[in-house]
């Protein structure tokens, strides 16, 4: 039986972290490391020894603190730091990435990402992190560019967008949160260890961790890199933020991606292909079984909201994005992410032809079509 299944009532991604290292499958370790994001109280790390020592999933955020948990927590089960010799990284989100330049500095570790792996904390490969938009330099918005709106391509796919390609206002955080982002930037390579992958791999990919053979899955959607790796012979997938447990991952219209949701739906398609999964180990959240039916959840709520979209574009109109989100999205979560998830929904229609834009005005304007 599933972890889950013993708790259908609880949004277990957005409990605190759990004290204590777990057997999750065998042969797998899940220590969770605590975090503070929207709708989120923790991200699990995996542990899979060998004959050479241990290799890590996901190393949690930067930072002394978790450095610490780290340490602490693998050494109840018996790991000294200095047996990690390997760090995966299911995609490019602090949270899952924080702790993989530590490593690398402190044992060797070889860090192993998708190819298109990119980190904001790299001031020479700059990408998406939804979970942390915020603008350094406080820019009142501007029009968006018509470009932006033709390609998908032409704004910045960084957490510190200046302008959002949709004409609305920039999104700031607290001055001393926005400090403390510019100093990270500034320190990158400098002050903090920045995670450079030793090994990028591709979709369908074989890697050897815990002394058995994984495959790598690349599921672009929450973010261009995202990584899941898949153990045919036991049937496990750890799915990182692609298929979570009870919420559903942020799709962000600021990326480079032309559709990122066209993207996220294929491949939760992908998921459905994997037929003899017994465990599903997320990035958040506990184990759970039914990889298939979850990712077809996660697709039918997306799908919804495309329809919500064609609802209100009859009540709206010619309307921006923020007004539509505020058709998408209850006042709580009104606010950067759902703004820009409303983006890449209206984006998804517009490349359809099920909806046209009016860039002649300080803020591009959506009507949906018949």
């Amino acid at each position: 039986m599933s972890e889950l299944s013993r708790q259908q009532s609880v949004r277990e991604e957005q409990r605190p972290a759990r004290p204590d290292v777990e057997e999750v499958t065998p042969g797998i370790l899940r220590l969770q490391l605590p975090i503070s994001f929207p709708g989120l109280g923790h991200v699990n790390c995996y542990v899979m020894e060998d004959r050479k020592g241990v290799a890590l999933i996901d190393p949690g955020l930067p930072g002394i603190g978790t450095w610490r948990q780290l340490k602490r927590r693998l050494k109840s089960v018996g790991v000294p730091i200095q047996r990690v010799h390997t760090v995966v990284v299911t995609h490019s989100h602090p949270d899952h990435f924080g702790q993989a330049g530590r490593f690398k500095k402190a044992t060797g570790a070889e860090i192993i990402t998708h190819r298109s792996f990119r980190t904001f904390l790299d001031p020479q490969a700059e990408a998406d992190d939804e979970e942390m938009v915020t603008v350094v330099d406080g820019s009142s918005g501007a029009g968006p560019a018509t470009d932006a709106v033709e390609t998908g391509r032409d704004h910045p796919a960084h957490p510190f967008p200046a302008v959002t390609p949709w004409g609305g206002k920039p999104y700031e955080l607290p001055l001393g949160r926005r400090i403390r982002y510019r100093a990270m930037r500034m320190a990158a390579g400098r002050l903090m260890s920045t995670p450079r992958p030793t090994r990028r791999v591709d979709d369908a990919d074989v890697l050897e961790l815990g002394g058995r053979e994984w495959v790598s899955v690349h599921t672009p959607g929450h973010t261009e890199d995202h990584l899941c790796l898949w153990d045919h012979d036991r049937g496990v997938m750890i799915s990182g933020d692609h298929v979570l447990p009870t919420i559903t991952p942020h799709i962000s219209g600021l990326t480079e991606s032309v559709d990122p949701l066209a993207d996220f739906f294929e491949s939760l398609e992908r998921m459905k292909t994997f037929g003899n999964v017994t465990a599903v180990l997320p990035a958040h959240g506990l184990v759970f079984e039914d990889l298939s039916g979850r990712a077809e959840t996660i697709s039918r709520h997306h799908h919804e909201r495309l329809e919500q979209l064609r609802s209100a574009g009859e009540r709206v109109g010619e309307g921006t994005v923020e007004q539509y989100m505020k058709e998408l999205f209850k006042p709580r979560s009104w606010g950067p992410m759902a703004e820009s998830e409303t983006y890449a929904h209206l984006q998804h229609l517009r490349l359809r032809n099920q909806a046209e834009t009016n860039h002649e005005s300080p803020q591009l304007r959506y009507r949906i079509l018949d």
